[in-house]
């Protein structure tokens, strides 16, 4: 019986509406735009940051010296990254009533050292969930299968009783490897209409 659903974020429950920023910075920088945002998050220094081995700042400082931007760049660069972030909103309704319906809630993120004050702050959703499980502060990261059964000992459910949604293939069969039932977050639409079949909460 189903009784936790996980979630990752990024893309998730954050998801990047306009990626005008960022195709900005790939055009000048002479780089694809996937390539671009994908050595920002994934690349060594920001794999650094999200295993707890860097700061989210020196992270920043990094890509600054490496791309060869003085300090206004920088923080210009930093904005324009981020600009097209939009909260889920209707996820978030989604979840709530998950929570009313007596579902255990779980976050389980690969992100930096700023995570906990962004969810709070900027995109406040970390006052839904039950547990919260950041790659940065466990030193994990997804596809890991510890990671995956750190989530499930804080929720306290066996991995036939839980779900989890991550808008990456790679995380969704390592959640599987470990014997969690996971959906492949790629439309929000579609993906709530999956939620419903799974959970029968509408």
């Amino acid at each position: 019986m189903l009784k936790a659903i996980i979630f990752d974020v990024g893309g998730v429950l954050i998801r990047t509406q306009s990626q005008t920023g960022r195709q900005k910075w790939a055009d000048r920088l002479e780089l694809e735009a996937w390539d671009f945002e994908n050595f920002v998050f994934s690349g060594e220094s920001g794999r650094l940051a999200q295993l707890g081995q860097k700061t989210y700042e020196a992270h920043w400082r990094w890509l600054g010296r490496h791309f060869g931007l003085t300090e206004p760049e920088l923080a210009e660069m930093r904005r324009d990254f981020f600009a097209g972030d939009r909260l889920n909103e209707a996820l978030l309704g989604y979840i709530q009533r998950l929570g009313e319906a007596g579902f255990r809630l779980g976050l389980l993120s690969n992100f930096a050292d700023d995570a906990r004050q962004l969810w709070q702050d900027t995109f406040p959703l970390i006052h839904y969930f039950n547990s919260v499980i950041i790659s940065s502060e466990v030193g994990l990261m997804k596809p890991d299968p510890r990671v995956y059964r750190l989530a499930l000992e804080s929720l306290e459910v066996r991995p036939d009783e839980a779900l989890f949604v991550d808008d990456f293939i790679e995380n969704v069969r390592g959640a599987e490897a470990v014997g969690l039932q996971a959906l492949h977050f790629t439309d929000p639409e579609e993906a709530l209409q999956q939620l419903f079949k799974l959970t029968g909460v509408s």
